[in-house]
C-alpha cells in the first residue's frame, strides 16, 4: 500500500469515527425510550467488553489482566461512571449538550495531570482552560436562572470521570506497560460488573425489548464499541498525532448538528457561543495550530 492510499484510507476511517460516535449520542438518547439508563448501559459494555476479549484473542494477545487495582480504577471511572452519568444525563438533557458537555474531559485531564501525574501546567494549558470556563458559562447560562441543572452537572461530572479514568490509564502505561486493547478490554469489563450491580439496585423502567431496542444496542455495541474502536486505532496508526487530536474534536460537533437534524435539538445563540469558546480552548490545550497540522500533513 502507497503512503498516499494509506493516507486516504486514515482520513476515511477518521471520518467514520467522528460520525460513528457522533451519531452513538443521538442513539444513546433515543434508546432511553425503551429502557433505563443504567440497564441499557450495564448490557452494552458487557457485550462490548466479550467482543474486545474475542478481539484479544483472535489477535493473539495476552489475556492477562494489568494490574488489578488500577485497572479497577480505571473501569470505575472510565466505564461506569462516564457512561452511567451520561446516560443518565441524557434522560433529562439533549443529546448535542449532554455530549459538547462531556467532551470537556481534555481540560479535566490537564488539571488531573498536574495533581496526579505532576504535568507541568503552561500558558496554553492555563489559556484553554479559561476558554473553557467561558463556553461553559455561556452553555449553562446562570444569569438567567439554572432552572433544573440536573443533567448539566451530571455531564459534566461523566466528563470529569472520563478524564480521571484518561490519567489512570496514562499512569498504568507508564508503569506497566499493557497493550492499549488488553487494558481496554480489562477496564471494560471491571466497569460492566459494577454498571450491573448499579442496574440491580437502582429502580428503572422496565426493558423493552423491541426492535428499536435491539437495534440501538447492535449499533452501540457493534458499531459505536468496536468498530470505530478499531477504526480509530488505525487513525492513530497511520496519520499524525496533531491531525487526530484536533479531528477528534468533530464528534461534539457532528453530535449538536445530528441532534438539532434528527431531535429537533436547536441550540441557543449563547450554546452555539459556548461551543466556539470550547472549541478554542480544546485547540488550546491540545497545542495544535496551523502550522503544526502543515507540518504534520507535509
Amino acid at each position: 500500500m502507497t503512503s498516499t492510499t494509506s493516507s486516504r484510507s486514515a482520513l476515511f476511517a477518521l471520518l467514520a469515527t467522528i460520525l460513528i460516535w457522533a451519531y452513538s449520542w443521538i442513539v444513546m438518547k433515543q434508546v432511553l425510550q425503551h429502557a433505563g439508563p443504567f440497564d441499557f448501559s450495564a448490557i452494552r459494555y458487557s457485550l462490548g467488553a466479550l467482543v474486545l476479549f474475542g478481539a484479544l484473542a483472535v489477535s493473539r494477545q495476552s489475556l492477562r489482566p494489568p494490574p488489578l487495582l488500577p485497572t479497577i480504577a480505571i473501569g470505575l471511572c472510565q466505564t461506569t461512571a462516564f457512561q452511567g452519568l451520561g446516560q443518565l444525563a441524557l434522560k433529562s438533557g439533549g443529546a448535542g449538550r449532554v455530549a459538547l458537555l462531556a467532551y470537556t474531559m481534555p481540560f479535566w485531564s490537564v488539571l488531573l495531570a498536574w495533581v496526579i501525574l505532576d504535568d507541568r501546567l503552561t500558558r496554553r494549558h492555563w489559556l484553554g482552560l479559561g476558554l473553557a470556563a467561558i463556553g461553559l458559562t455561556c452553555i449553562i447560562e446562570p444569569w438567567h436562572g439554572l432552572g433544573s441543572p440536573e443533567s448539566t452537572v451530571l455531564a459534566v461530572c461523566a466528563g470529569l470521570a472520563w478524564a480521571m479514568g484518561t490519567v489512570l490509564s496514562k499512569r498504568v502505561f507508564i508503569r506497566h506497560k499493557p497493550t492499549p486493547l488488553n487494558l481496554t478490554a480489562w477496564q471494560m469489563l471491571f466497569g460492566a460488573l459494577a454498571l450491573i450491580v448499579v442496574a440491580l439496585c437502582v429502580p428503572q423502567r422496565p426493558i423493552e425489548w423491541t426492535w428499536d431496542f435491539i437495534a440501538g444496542l447492535a449499533y452501540s455495541v457493534i458499531m459505536a464499541s468496536s468498530i470505530a474502536w478499531g477504526l480509530w486505532l488505525i487513525v492513530l496508526q497511520r496519520l499524525p498525532t496533531a491531525i487526530a487530536s484536533v479531528a477528534s474534536l468533530g464528534v461534539p460537533i457532528v453530535s449538536v448538528l445530528l441532534a438539532w437534524a434528527i431531535l429537533h435539538e436547536q441550540p441557543s445563540h449563547m450554546e452555539i457561543v459556548g461551543i466556539v469558546f470550547i472549541l478554542l480552548g480544546l485547540v488550546a490545550v491540545s497545542g495544535i495550530s496551523l502550522r503544526n497540522l502543515r507540518a504534520a500533513r507535509g
